[in-house]
């Protein structure tokens, strides 16, 4: 068994509803530690990286496009580190946000040291904006392209490598709302968009076996970024930006049950809870319930 390292991120400033910022408190409230440990594993919880609050930023018209650009970067350098030093201890990174603009820190974190990784994003969105493109200058829309060197340069340069992943390496699974530049950019790619439609086609076991070979051939494995909002929102009603026809309760423990058992899987998060918008805590709970099946948890 692995020693899990939790760090929280407790950051909202990436996306567009307030709230998401609670995420990682009312994962943990739901029993992430000790239901973990259940399972064997040793668990070390971090704590929280620091991100200041919304309030104490103007954002002048001019940054529009890039919403609180300057403290978004801050965050995501300190939690690439923090999760490089769980690497470094050989610990498993489990991340608990927060909006999705943290994973351009999780996964530089990842990669340190020169080690090769592939990404695999569940999703109901692509997060594939630029600048150019965004339609609401939230940068949580951005972290797949700034992974894949799209974008702002202060979002490119966190990681020690630019860009932090070839496309190849990357599979987004999940995926139902796309923005029309944002598609036209991802079929440009060579990233591998797995939607609803090949889900509901193909079976969530076939579609997470071809996302992971994509995202672990040549390299170390590959880091696990799960959107609470790629569930449907009758499941996991506590999203700021809950889309309709997304992945059943049982196709998210499926897809974390293949996960696991590739043996491929090297650092996780788990994004956009938002307590607010919750019932009864109900997606955090679902949040905890996924992160065990990817760490091993079985029916029987």
């Amino acid at each position: 068994m692995s020693t899990v390292a939790i760090i929280g991120v407790p950051v909202d400033l990436g996306a567009g509803r307030r709230g998401v910022d609670m995420g990682p408190s009312a994962i943990r409230l739901a029993g992430l530690k000790e239901r973990i440990e259940e399972l064997g594993h040793t668990v070390v919880d971090t704590g929280n990286i620091a991100v200041p609050l919304a309030e104490q930023f103007a954002i002048p018209d001019a940054d529009e496009r890039l919403r609180y650009l300057d403290p978004l970067v801050g965050v995501n350098q300190a939690l690439a580190q923090r999760v490089a030093e769980a690497v470094a201890a050989q610990q498993f990174p489990l991340i608990l946000g927060g909006d999705h603009s943290l994973a351009i820190g999780s996964v530089s974190g990842t990669t340190w040291g020169g080690r090769r990784a592939g990404l695999i994003w569940v999703d109901a969105h692509g997060d594939f904006n630029t600048p150019e493109s965004t339609p609401s200058g939230n940068i949580h829309g951005m972290s797949v392209a700034a992974l894949t060197g799209r974008g702002h340069p202060a979002l490119l340069g966190i990681g020690q490598r630019t860009p932090v992943l070839r496309d190849r390496e990357v599979a987004l699974v999940g995926i139902r709302d796309l923005d029309r530049e944002e598609r036209a950019a991802l079929k440009a790619s060579g990233i591998h968009v797995f939607t609803m439609h090949d889900i509901d086609r193909r079976g969530m076991a076939t579609v997470m076996e071809e996302a992971i070979v994509h995202a672990s051939t040549g390299n170390a494995g590959f880091h696990l970024s799960f959107d609470m909002d790629a569930i449907d929102p009758s499941a996991a009603p506590g999203v700021g930006t809950p889309v309709p026809g997304g992945i059943s309760y049982r196709e998210a423990h499926l897809a974390m049950e293949v996960v696991s058992d590739s043996r491929r899987m090297l650092s996780m998060d788990l994004v956009e809870v938002n307590p607010i918008l919750d019932q009864r805590n109900a997606t955090a709970e679902l949040a905890v319930q996924v992160a065990l099946s990817a760490l091993g948890k079985r029916i029987y």
